[in-house]
C-alpha cells in the first residue's frame, strides 16, 4: 500500500476505533497512533495490507485500554459445531450507540465491529485480531446477542462542572457574535490547534484559525457534550439540519490550551451527530 492508500482507510479505521474505545475523540487518537505506527513500520508503507493496518489499530487500542484500566480481558472460547457458523451481516449493529459496545469483552467488540460495521470477511478478522476462526465466530454470536439485548440503552452523561459550562458558553457566545479578537484573547500562550486529519498549529499561529471561520457568512455554535466532554456543535448555515463540525476545547484555567476541530474529518460526523447532547445553558 502507498501512504495515500493508507490514509484513505482513515474513515474505516475511525469507525472501528471509535466503537472499540467507546469514544469518537479517543478513537481518533488511536487512528493517529495507528497510522504513525503503520507508516513507520515499513518504508512508505509498502508492505502494509488492510488487515495488518487494522491489526496495528487493534493493538494500539488494546494498549490504550490497558493504560486506562478499562476491561480488555476476553472470555471468548471456541464454540463447537454449526452454532458458531454465523457469517451473515447484522446491519442493525451499525446504529448501536457507542456506549453499548463497552459491555462487550474486546474480542467480541472487535469481531462485531469488523464484521457488521466494516464488512470484513472472517479471514480478515482472524488476521486483524489474532483470534482463531472458531473464536471469531463465537465472538460474533455472543457479541451480537449482547448488543441486541442492550440496543436501546442510553446512559446519561454526567454534567460538567459549573465552571466548565460557564467557560464553554462564554466561548460559544463570542463565537456566535463573531468576536474573533475576543476568542484570540482566550488562547493561552502555548495554545495548540488540531485540525483533525489536516494540520496542527502551536502558539501565535493558532490565532489564524479564526480567520477561516470569519470568512464564512453565517455560523451558529451550540454548547453541549460529545462523548461526555464539553464541546461545540457548529452549524453553517445556522439553520442547517445537522452540524457541519464539532470543536472540543481543553482549558488551562480560564485560557484555551487546545482546540480540536473535526471540520476536516467528515467521517466522524455521523457518529458525532448522534452522540452530541446540547446544553441549553447554565
Amino acid at each position: 500500500m502507498t501512504p495515500d492508500e493508507i490514509q484513505a482507510l482513515r474513515p474505516e479505521l475511525h469507525r472501528y476505533c471509535a466503537r472499540l474505545m467507546g469514544s469518537i475523540i479517543d478513537g481518533e487518537d488511536i487512528v493517529q497512533e495507528a497510522l504513525a505506527r503503520a507508516l513507520g513500520a515499513t518504508p512508505g508503507g509498502s508492505d502494509m495490507s488492510r488487515p495488518l493496518l487494522f491489526r496495528i489499530a487493534h493493538n494500539a487500542a488494546i494498549d490504550a485500554l490497558r493504560r486506562h484500566e478499562r476491561r480488555f480481558a476476553d472470555s471468548v472460547a471456541d464454540l463447537p459445531g454449526d452454532d458458531a457458523a454465523d457469517e451473515g451481516l447484522d446491519p442493525a449493529i451499525v446504529h448501536v450507540a457507542l456506549a453499548a459496545f463497552q459491555r462487550l469483552p474486546v474480542a467480541q467488540r472487535s469481531a462485531v465491529i469488523l464484521k457488521d460495521v466494516l464488512g470484513c470477511t472472517l479471514d480478515e478478522i482472524v488476521e486483524s485480531t489474532g483470534l482463531t476462526l472458531l473464536a471469531v465466530k463465537a465472538a460474533l454470536v455472543r457479541g451480537r446477542a449482547t448488543l441486541r439485548a442492550h440496543a436501546d440503552d442510553r446512559a446519561p452523561a454526567a454534567p460538567p462542572a459549573p465552571e466548565e459550562r460557564a467557560r464553554l458558553h462564554a466561548y460559544a457566545a463570542r463565537f456566535n457574535a463573531r468576536d474573533w479578537d475576543g476568542l484570540r484573547a482566550l488562547l493561552s500562550d502555548e495554545a495548540r490547534l488540531e485540525l483533525v486529519a489536516r494540520a496542527e498549529r502551536r502558539g501565535k499561529a493558532v490565532g489564524e484559525y479564526f480567520a477561516r471561520y470569519a470568512a464564512l457568512p453565517e455560523l451558529r455554535a451550540v454548547p453541549g457534550l460529545l462523548d461526555g466532554r464539553p464541546a461545540l456543535a457548529v452549524y453553517s448555515p445556522p439553520d442547517a439540519a445537522a452540524p457541519g463540525s464539532f470543536v472540543v476545547l481543553t482549558w488551562d484555567g480560564d485560557r484555551v490550551a487546545l482546540i480540536r476541530d473535526f471540520r476536516y474529518a467528515p467521517y466522524a460526523m455521523e457518529l458525532a451527530a448522534t452522540s452530541f447532547t446540547p446544553d441549553g445553558g447554565p
